[in-house]
C-alpha cells in the first residue's frame, strides 16, 4: 500500500496540485497535518508511520513537509525504515530511501533545508532589531490613543462601566479591561 503524509499551515491549502506533480497519482491514503512547522510530534504522522508495513511507501511532496531539521528528518526515516518501509519525496531526491545514494541526498537536503530555516531566522531578528533601533514599533498598533486611553482610565476611575467605556470608544471591552 501507498501512504502520503503532508504537513500544510492552514486549511485552505490544497494537496492535489501538489500530488498531481507525481505522474498524476495520488496514494491510496493521504494524511495531514496542520501543526505549526516547528513542531516534532506530529499525530497523524505517528499514525501514518504506526500503520506502514513492509513493503510500504511513504510519499511526501516535498522534503520539508515531512521535517525542518536534519535530525527530525533522520528519526522520522529511521523510524518508517524500521518499519521495513520505504520513504519518497515528489520534488526531492527520487530514490527516496531505497539506495545508498538516495539516502545520502535526504540528509544532505534536511541539512539544507535546516540551514536555510535559520538563515531566515537569523535574518528576520536583525530586522526586527533594526526596526526597533529606528523607533518603529512592531506589532499591531493600539486601538486608541494615549489620550483615548488616559480618558478611559480616568472614566474608569470614576465609576463608570466599562462596557460603556468601550462602546463610546468602539472598540471591545477587553481593550479598556486591559487598561
Amino acid at each position: 500500500m501507498k501512504y502520503g503524509y503532508a504537513r500544510v499551515s492552514t486549511d485552505g491549502h490544497a494537496l492535489t496540485p501538489k500530488w498531481a506533480t507525481d505522474q498524476g497519482r495520488m496514494p491510496m491514503s493521504v494524511s495531514r497535518d496542520g501543526e505549526s512547522r516547528v513542531k516534532t510530534d506530529r499525530a497523524r504522522l505517528r499514525r501514518v508511520i504506526a500503520a506502514l508495513e513492509p513493503g510500504d511507501v511513504l510519499t511526501v511532496t516535498r522534503l520539508d513537509r515531512l521535517a525542518r531539521s536534519t535530525r527530525d528528518l533522520l528519526n522520522t526515516l529511521a523510524a518508517i525504515t524500521a518499519k521495513g518501509a520505504g520513504f519518497r519525496s515528489i520534488a526531492d531526491a527520487g530514490d527516496g530511501t531505497t539506495t545508498a545514494h538516495g539516502r545520502l541526498m535526504l540528509t544532505v537536503l534536511g541539512g539544507l533545508a535546516e540551514f536555510e530555516r535559520e538563515l531566515i531566522r537569523a535574518r528576520t531578528s536583525e530586522g526586527r532589531a533594526r526596526a526597533k533601533a529606528n523607533g518603529q514599533s512592531l506589532g499591531r498598533p493600539h486601538k486608541l490613543t494615549p489620550h483615548q486611553q488616559r480618558e478611559a482610565i480616568k472614566r474608569r476611575g470614576h465609576g463608570e462601566p466599562v462596557r460603556e467605556i468601550a462602546r463610546s470608544f468602539n472598540v471591545h471591552h477587553v481593550t479598556i479591561s486591559r487598561l
